[in-house]
């Protein structure tokens, strides 16, 4: 099983990974989170569980109204998987904004600007690109670009938007399409929901932190188990 407590130092609010007010906006208050990903960025039949948003698993991963949360996705391998076989494909159509190493020094960490939602910020973790990629690639949906880095740490996905109220995360079962949350009903996971922990049940439920360290783990379920 990964340890997920090796992703510490993942680029965060203010970092290169954060679109500029320059930018296109979309306001997810008055138009909703919009179901634009219709492809997986890594197959389910090797994942083993995932973890759900906002909860207490990795580190504290954040935009700038919340804090001491981790508001993106661990994806962990079956005992049976070798992680660095895991493959990783673009969950999009798009363009390369930033591809720069993980500051834990575990491969890559890959920002997509998505064609159709171009306020939008699809950020892949620990990537080994087996393809030449940098800022300003183009990538298609469905198209591989490389493997997981290994079995020190999970596969994780974050999702980002630049909103009139400035740069937020939502979670990628927020902007999955019907059909592709098929996968994940059909893999075991019963409603979106239950992939999300609301910020008012987290608020009840605070977590607390050092630095981006979880210094306790609350009390509600942080992962969901697949089949």
């Amino acid at each position: 099983m990964f340890s997920v407590a090796a992703c510490g130092g993942d680029s965060r609010v203010g970092s290169p990974a954060s679109p500029s007010v320059a930018e296109p906006t979309y306001d997810i208050v008055g138009r909703g989170i919009p179901q634009f990903v219709s492809q997986r960025h890594i197959a389910l039949v090797n994942i083993d569980r995932i973890s759900r948003f906002r909860s207490a698993v990795g580190h504290s991963y954040t935009d700038s109204a919340e804090q001491c949360r981790s508001m993106k996705h661990y994806f962990t391998p079956k005992g049976t998987t070798n992680p660095a076989t895991l493959l990783i494909y673009s969950p999009v159509d798009g363009t390369v904004r930033a591809f720069d190493p993980e500051s834990s020094g575990f491969g890559f960490q890959l920002n997509i600007q998505p064609t159709v939602q171009p306020a939008f910020r699809v950020i892949i973790f620990h990537v080994i690109p087996t393809i030449p990629i940098a800022a300003g690639t183009n990538v298609s949906v469905g198209q591989l670009l490389g493997s997981h880095y290994g079995l020190q740490t999970d596969s994780d996905v974050a999702v980002g938007v630049n909103t009139p109220q400035g740069y937020r995360l939502v979670s990628w079962f927020d902007v999955v399409t019907d059909t592709l949350f098929q996968e994940y009903r059909a893999a075991g996971v019963v409603a979106r929901d239950d992939m999300i922990i609301s910020r008012a049940a987290r608020d009840a439920d605070p977590l607390t932190c050092n630095g981006e360290t979880f210094t306790t783990t609350g009390t509600l379920a942080s992962w969901v188990a697949l089949r």
